[in-house]
């Protein structure tokens, strides 16, 4: 019990008497002092006396496409940690093939009193689908925020990466490094991130190596499936076109593309060079370490709950989008070009 009164002590900056006064519940303890000792306890993962355990100030759903590509359990956690931070306790709600639908999951936590709704890679990011369903959810007077996707359609805050920057960085690195073909793997047209990364590739592509845009589209770009054997299938069509370098929409299908490579008898990156995208968990630790563009997920978790709290206290952000920077972490899996690489 010492050794935890002086870790948490040494978190809050305050002295040993002082915690132990505020576990207690013993007055004379400021209440700026008293917050800073409950959330060196939450930071240190120790819980809280009971009778000090904050009321829940109501539940936020969070809607998440699945929990399979380790994206999507990453942002949860830091919403959820961000959401917990602020006294709200966050219900995790995953669509599954076969399952619950976004809407029926939509209506489900409505029916428990939620105090707002996060919406991840959702309906919104699907250019065919009815937008409808989000002004008949703002006509609920449900708050919400939306993740991973932009609809002009919408009135509500959105929370991005850069998809076209992020497509910048990543043909920017490989023609540095020689690559003067290079595929692009991502998922299904109708996606906003899908047409947003496919606007920066031609753009990129066709500033630094010149080819047309009808080109780029016909040649070198490849839709398929967001999943491991998706990547698989798009790599290879990519690499049958002659790409000595291919950049993924995430990393799965920067997996599956490694795994066409090697049903070849190819080497990465010595004949052929993979970059990624989200910098998921783990993904550092691939054989080789996985060259991807790092989407910003604290930032963009801690942002989405701050502009959702900000619509449940009814100080909302504008009704636009917040766009958040990635970066590239150039690891194990990209090297230089063949010298009489295609042209």
């Amino acid at each position: 019990m010492t050794a935890r009164l002086a870790d948490i002590a040494a978190q809050a900056g305050v002295s040993e008497a002082t915690v132990s006064r505020v576990l207690n519940g013993k007055p004379g303890v400021a209440s700026t002092t008293r917050e800073s000792v409950l959330a060196a306890l939450d930071v240190l993962g120790y819980e809280r006396p009971v009778k000090l355990r904050r009321r829940s100030a109501g539940l936020v759903g969070l809607i998440t496409p699945e929990l399979e590509n380790p994206i999507f359990p990453a942002l949860a956690q830091v919403i959820g940690q961000a959401l917990t931070r602020q006294g709200y306790t966050p219900v995790l709600a995953t669509q599954t093939p076969g399952g619950s639908t976004e809407d029926e999951l939509t209506e489900m936590l409505v029916d428990r009193g939620v105090s707002g709704i996060i919406f991840v890679s959702g309906l919104h990011a699907d250019t065919t689908a009815d937008m409808q369903r989000y002004e008949k959810l703002r006509a609920q007077g449900v708050p919400f925020v939306l993740v991973d996707g932009f609809s002009p359609l919408v009135r509500a805050p959105f929370i991005s990466p850069d998809d076209r920057a992020a497509m910048q960085l990543a043909v920017t690195h490989l023609v540095s490094l020689g690559h003067t073909r290079i595929g692009l793997a991502l998922g299904p047209r109708r996606f906003v991130p899908v047409l947003r990364k496919i606007e920066g590739f031609v753009k990129a592509v066709r500033d630094q190596l010149g080819p047309s845009e009808q080109q780029i589209e016909s040649e070198l770009i490849q839709h398929s499936l967001y999943t491991l054997e998706g990547g698989q299938a798009a790599a290879s069509a990519l690499m049958d076109r002659g790409c000595t370098a291919v950049v993924c929409a995430s990393d799965m299908m920067a997996l599956g593309a490694i795994r066409a490579a090697r049903q070849r008898g190819l080497e990465v990156p010595d004949d052929i060079s993979v970059v990624g995208f989200d910098d998921s968990p783990l993904i550092a630790f691939t054989d080789p370490p996985l060259t991807t563009v790092r989407k910003p997920v604290p930032a963009m978790g801690q942002a989405a709950v701050r502009t959702l709290l900000e619509e449940i206290g009814r100080t909302p952000a504008p009704h636009s989008e917040f766009v958040f920077m990635p970066e590239l972490v150039v690891r194990g899996s990209t090297a230089a070009g063949p010298l009489h690489g295609s042209p």
